[in-house]
């Protein structure tokens, strides 16, 4: 029997698998996650209670639109990655257009405001918490996102990692700010940034250990 020949064999009575399979159990992972790291958000921290004031607001939604930008384009580098076919990850530039962005609006408010509170406006009053958060946060999804791997075929396991971590430090932020108060885009652009870096780190470490297949 020559190669091609023992290929359909193999081949004859493998169910087809909808393309939509890979969609709906990263959906799943990430909904799952999702609820309980807002369940956590909830319940421990607690929403904002000026929440509906400060949505008509500039700053709640710069944070939003940032963490939104990073968290759509690391979900979309996961579902490439996920595959076992060779993919191309140099359109990963794009995230930085979001940064730099946050980067213009931060430097904005510097020049708008005295040198004497850029300290303040930075650290804002909670920056020694506000990573570690993110990055506690991010744990549900991250564990969601690997449930869905277990059924996918990722070869490049270390990136497929990272950019799990990178999507739910980024997902876990955008819930965080549910109960966030602070408004300085350059509080944001550091410590959520720092959060979310260290959430791909952690994916990048683990990842290969928990995806092999």
């Amino acid at each position: 029997m020559n190669t091609d020949d023992l290929i359909q064999t193999l081949s004859r009575d493998v169910p087809r698998v909808s393309h939509r399979v890979l969609a709906r159990r990263l959906a799943i992972g990430m909904v799952g996650g999702g609820i309980i790291t807002m369940i956590l958000v909830t319940a421990i921290l607690g929403i904002r209670p000026d929440l509906r004031v400060a949505m008509h607001g500039f700053s709640f939604w710069m944070k939003w639109t940032y963490t939104l930008s990073l968290g759509v384009g690391a979900i979309f580098a996961v579902s490439r990655l996920a595959r076992p076919t060779p993919v191309s990850l140099r359109w990963l530039w794009l995230l930085a257009v979001p940064v730099l962005l946050l980067a213009g609006i931060g430097i904005g408010e510097l020049v708008d405001t005295p040198s004497r509170d850029w300290l303040a406006m930075w650290l804002g009053g909670s920056w020694k918490v506000c990573p570690w958060l993110v990055l506690t946060l991010a744990m549900p999804i991250f564990v969601g996102l690997l449930w869905s791997f277990r059924r996918m075929a990722p070869t490049r396991l270390r990136a497929a990692g990272a950019a799990a971590g990178l999507a739910a430090g980024a997902w876990a932020a955008t819930i965080y700010c549910l109960h966030c108060p602070e408004v300085s885009a350059i509080f944001v652009l550091t410590w959520y940034s720092l959060g979310i870096v260290l959430a791909a780190a952690v994916g990048a470490l683990i990842g290969p250990k928990l995806m092999r297949w």
